[in-house]
């Protein structure tokens, strides 16, 4: 259960037809007949955010700044399947990916989930094993050393796989930019 700063309720009986009125406002709203009672009460108090005692605000302040502050979503049934589904293919929690969602809109970012991240890291990682093999061999041929070279096949192969893997860096990027921001399916 999440910690709640008010503690206190209001209570009144109405008829049948104000439950059902007032339960198909809060249903249109997305929210429960409690929340839409207490948006009422607020607003009829003319109470805000700022106009409530500074102790108060800044506690809610410090709470909406940590990483563990919460933040309620109602999703349809076959939205929430949605999802499941498209969080999974990510290798991410639904609520891990609404989050990363959420992020990447608010700041105009295009994430990587941590296995694709993972995985261009590896592969940079090779590519500079590589290059310094590469530039180990022009050093000693600079030196007057002797070093067994590739020859103009290898070489031209190690070119075609080093555009490959730049032109593949390149799509996967855009590829991941699009899923994040496209509507279909990853």
């Amino acid at each position: 259960m999440w910690p709640v700063a008010a503690a206190h309720f209001l209570k009144t009986r109405v008829s049948s037809e104000e439950k059902q009125r007032v339960h198909a406002l809060a249903s249109q709203l997305l929210v429960t007949e409690s929340v839409w009672l207490k948006r009422l009460v607020l607003r009829a108090l003319g109470e805000s955010a700022a106009s409530l005692p500074d102790a108060i605000a800044t506690q809610k302040e410090a709470q909406c700044h940590t990483r563990d502050a919460r933040l309620c979503v109602r999703l349809r049934p076959e939205d929430r399947l949605l999802l499941r589904e498209r969080a999974t293919a990510r290798g991410m929690a639904p609520a891990t990916y609404v989050s990363v969602l959420v992020r990447a809109h608010v700041r105009g970012l295009a994430p990587l989930p941590m296995g694709e991240l993972m995985a261009l890291k590896r592969s940079v990682a090779e590519l500079g094993a590589i290059g310094r093999n590469l530039n180990q061999i022009a050093r000693a041929l600079n030196q007057g050393e002797r070093a067994a070279l590739p020859g103009p096949g290898h070489l031209g192969t190690m070119l075609r796989i080093a555009e490959g893997l730049r032109d593949h860096f390149k799509g996967l990027l855009k590829a991941n930019e699009r899923s994040w921001t496209d509507h279909r399916d990853p």
